[in-house]
């Protein structure tokens, strides 16, 4: 089994998209992305907006390739959008790309209302191929029922987690579960995996309680505890807090918790949390955004300003992560 991550907040944008490759399938999960609209008053710095371009164009790539699409939910740094922002992945883009793909998704009964409309606005020959997957199990892939997205039960946002087996070689793909949700840790946990890739806490959000963080802290570890690799991103990595807080649960268990850079061996680029250091260092036009929207600015001149600042390999697009 191969796992590649190509989206994720240590690389540089919002989203968990990661593609595995399985005896004669390839299956791409949740295949969007994302940057924060604005963090501290800011819209995304250029340079964000550069790892953005590459990291959509690896996402175009895959879908072109997969024998299976899987999506978690339909948020807007998960999934293609028909009214994407300049910073997302627009459902023209993948349009007719490849017409035999197998898209499997969270039961359509379980949609908010944000979602709902996003179905709404799918062009219809792709709303008809989606496939409810919840419960089911189709190939190496086994897909769990709907789980909160976060914490409270009657959360109306949820997320369907996915477990690839292939051998001994067990991955799941348990996206925007912010550890907050002890069944979903559970689900998990009976799976018994190899790797786990997950949402971790919303930690740069006031509104996330000390409970909460508590919760999502016993809960990694019992994940820590079972599994050979636990990855965290996503939420978690928005601030540098994210980081110590990943720090402190590997040397607290012992156990080999990282985030997704680490395990595609690139650099760890958290540059949402980096925005307001970024706009320091490289001023921006007021009026970049609206002429990049427009098609009549480039993000090359910070790319290149970026690579002579940071010793940061940002370019090293590999495909390590096998299991």
């Amino acid at each position: 089994m191969n796992i590649e991550i190509l989206g994720a907040e240590s690389l540089g944008v919002r989203g968990l998209c990661c593609f595995v490759k399985t005896g004669d399938r390839r299956i791409l999960i949740d295949p969007g992305v994302a940057l924060g609209y604005t963090r501290h008053g800011l819209l995304p710095h250029p340079v964000q907006v550069a790892i953005d371009e590459r990291v959509q164009k690896k996402i175009i790539q895959r879908w072109s390739q997969a024998t299976d699409i899987v999506i978690s939910h339909f948020h807007g740094d998960h999934v293609p959008l028909a009214n994407a922002n300049p910073y997302q992945l627009n459902l023209r883009r993948i349009i007719g790309l490849n017409r035999r793909v197998r898209i499997l998704t969270k039961n359509l009964s379980n949609l908010s209302a944000i979602e709902k409309k996003r179905v709404e606005s799918l062009p219809q020959g792709l709303k008809k191929s989606l496939i409810p997957a919840e419960e089911k199990r189709e190939g190496p892939m086994t897909f769990s029922k709907a789980v909160p997205h976060g914490k409270a039960k009657d959360n109306s946002e949820t997320v369907m987690m996915t477990k690839l087996d292939e051998d001994k070689d067990v991955f799941v793909h348990a996206s925007d579960i912010q550890l907050l949700n002890d069944e979903a840790v559970s689900q998990i946990l009976s799976w018994a995996p190899n790797i786990v890739l997950a949402g971790g806490p919303p930690l740069y959000l006031s509104k996330l309680s000390k409970n909460q963080i508590s919760r999502a802290w016993i809960n990694a570890k019992k994940l820590a505890s079972k599994v050979d690799i636990l990855v965290l991103d996503h939420h978690l990595m928005r601030s540098y807090e994210g980081l110590g807080w990943l720090k402190r649960l590997s040397l607290g268990t012992g156990e080999k918790v990282i985030c997704a850079a680490d395990f595609m061996e690139r650099p760890r680029i958290l540059l949402e949390a980096k925005r307001e250091q970024l706009y320091k260092d490289m001023p921006v036009p007021e009026n970049w955004h609206e002429n990049y929207a427009k098609g009549n600015a480039s993000t090359k001149p910070y790319w290149n300003l970026a690579k002579k600042l940071y010793p940061l390999k940002m370019l090293s697009f590999n495909n390590k992560g096998c299991l």
